[in-house]
């Protein structure tokens, strides 16, 4: 059976993203050839300009690709706790952990905010804030936490939880930097909690 337009303009797009994906964690956004990439994905420049204009949008494609599984691998760990509150605090250790994986660390936390800006802007962490905020409603009305600004703390939970990832990324040593980072976020984050009178 013939593959409809839609079918090939999506496999086309998903061949760039593969093949920029694979160059940047490579590479880096800097040193990554389009000439090779795109010959990496049996394409040409011409497919790379017409589905993301140049470089710079694929590697936006690539950043929402990972972003997104990154967001969805965070969930599904938190979502093994049961106690609320750990759900909230395993979801942020999660992302700050994928900072120890090297195509993490090179394009989402060094070259995606060094070409693409800020990272609390880019449409992907819209979910990631959405998500957060959610939790910490939820939180609230289970008397778990202060009652707080569900917008601002969770602004400031996930730009925290960046930061560390940001921190871990371009450490030389990672893996201490990693412990610290958890620690600080976790008492950080307590202070959110409801005390007893």
């Amino acid at each position: 059976m013939a593959k409809s337009r839609a079918e090939m303009v999506e496999e086309t797009r998903a061949k760039l993203i593969q093949a920029g994906r694979k160059a940047f964690a490579l590479h880096g956004y800097a040193d990554a050839s389009m000439d090779d990439l795109t010959a990496e994905a049996g394409l040409t420049r011409g497919a790379l300009y017409h589905h993301f204009g140049d470089k710079k949008g694929l590697l936006q494609a690539v950043v929402d690709q990972i972003d997104t599984e990154m967001a969805a691998k965070a969930h599904a760990l938190s979502a093994r706790e049961k106690d609320i509150w750990k759900q909230l605090l395993a979801e942020a250790i999660a992302y700050i952990k994928m900072a120890l994986e090297p195509e993490i660390q090179r394009i989402i936390l060094r070259d995606g905010p060094a070409v693409l800006g800020d990272p609390s802007q880019w449409p992907s962490q819209n979910v990631c804030l959405g998500r957060t905020m959610e939790g910490l409603q939820g939180l609230i009305d289970a008397g778990v936490i202060k009652p707080v600004d569900t917008e601002a703390t969770a602004r400031l939970l996930n730009g925290a939880a960046l930061n560390a990832a940001m921190w871990i990324a371009s450490s030389d040593n990672p893996k201490a930097v990693f412990i610290k980072a958890v620690e600080a976020f976790k008492h950080l984050a307590g202070g959110l909690l409801q005390t007893e009178d």
